[in-house]
């Protein structure tokens, strides 16, 4: 079965995903910006698009994606060069730091004895009191001023019960969810397969994965052993630049990572990958002791235009292995070091490039 990280997972018990998908790096050019600039007219301000090319370049646009007329992104330039330079500053930290936590993965990794229901709070506060209306000397002279005044402060009680009820209600729906999840994850995720497979989806989605990220997963019958299967991106679908501001013009610089630095930061994303998965299966399904993990890409047959898996590597861990890492000091750690620490299948050349191999069969014998 397979779900996708960074939006809500939906599995789909016995589908898997076989084409091929292609999700370019940051090559093509990175992701826009939304603002919007002063104009110099009257105050207003213009919501702008800022579409930066691979090169770095500023190309103005219109929020539907019509490019702005020369002479007015020259206006623009001028009239909020403060503004535009503040935005591409930050956006380029922000591009910089998710290449960095492409490799750092592994560092947010729960260790296994935070296992158990983590409660949460409904986030929305309930409106605000209402704020009525006082009578002053206009009222008292005036009966038809004060019949307006009445009518509207019933009428702001009213709005305000109304949308107190909303909230009650919505509220209620939220903690009878919490209530079932509680259920779930403290009684349910040691013996029922759904259960397991609810907690482990929510649990791997809240995470914030940078990437998209495939897993497919099966249960022994006994719930006590699970196989995982994860789908990785190419090394040609990772980012390959880092970004820097000029001190003089409006634009980002591309500063391309050389190719050993490229694999090298591939290679520490895929552990990771493995590394941040194993540690949400022990601490989320308390009843698992026995762990198959295998990552894989998907590459084109030479002789077809249909995918194939290539896969990089395979692990057994049991829980009692899993309970030696150390994770009060997660960020010394090498998680390709810590993945070869267990039963490994993994071929890599001396570059850093992986060859294919072929994954552990797990043992259902376990059950």
């Amino acid at each position: 079965m397979g779900f996708r990280f960074q939006r809500r997972i939906r599995l789909a018990p016995g589908a898997r995903l076989l084409t091929c998908r292609l999700r370019p790096g940051l090559s093509v050019g990175p992701p826009g910006i939304h603002l919007s600039l002063a104009t110099g007219e009257g105050g207003k301000e213009l919501p702008v698009l800022l579409d930066i090319a691979a090169s770095g370049e500023i190309r103005y646009r219109h929020p539907d994606g019509r490019r702005l007329p020369d002479a007015e992104a020259r206006a623009l330039r001028r009239q909020g060069e403060a503004a535009i330079r503040a935005a591409l500053e930050t956006h380029c930290e922000q591009l910089n730091a998710e290449l960095d936590r492409l490799e750092h993965l592994h560092e947010q990794t729960p260790p296994p004895e935070a296992v158990g229901y983590q409660p949460r709070n409904y986030p929305v506060p309930p409106p605000a009191p209402v704020t009525l209306e006082q009578p002053d000397w206009r009222h008292a002279l005036w009966p038809g001023a004060r019949a307006r005044l009445e009518r509207e402060n019933a009428r702001r009680e009213a709005s305000h019960a109304e949308a107190y009820r909303a909230w009650e209600w919505e509220k209620a729906q939220f903690d009878a969810r919490e209530f079932e999840r509680q259920q779930r994850e403290e009684v349910a995720a040691w013996s029922d397969p759904e259960a397991m497979q609810q907690t482990l989806a929510e649990r791997l989605d809240e995470l914030g994965w940078p990437r998209e990220t495939l897993v497919d997963f099966e249960l022994s019958d006994d719930c006590r052993t699970i196989a995982l299967d994860i789908d990785l991106p190419g090394e040609e679908e990772m980012p390959d630049r880092y970004w820097t501001m000029p001190a003089k013009r409006l634009k980002l610089s591309p500063r391309k990572l050389g190719a050993t630095r490229q694999r090298e930061l591939y290679r520490r994303h895929v552990h990771g990958v493995a590394f941040r998965v194993l540690g949400t299966v022990f601490a989320r399904l308390p009843g698992i002791e026995h762990v198959l993990v295998s990552g894989h890409r998907r590459v084109e047959a030479p002789e077809s235009s249909e995918c194939q898996a290539h896969y990089l590597f395979s692990a057994k861990v049991t829980r009692e292995a899993w309970e030696g890492v150390d994770f009060d000091r997660l960020a010394e750690l090498d998680p390709i070091d810590a993945l070869a620490a267990f039963p490994l299948r993994r071929e890599m050349a001396r570059t850093g490039a992986f060859r294919n191999i072929t994954p552990f069969e797990l043992d259902w014998r376990r059950r």
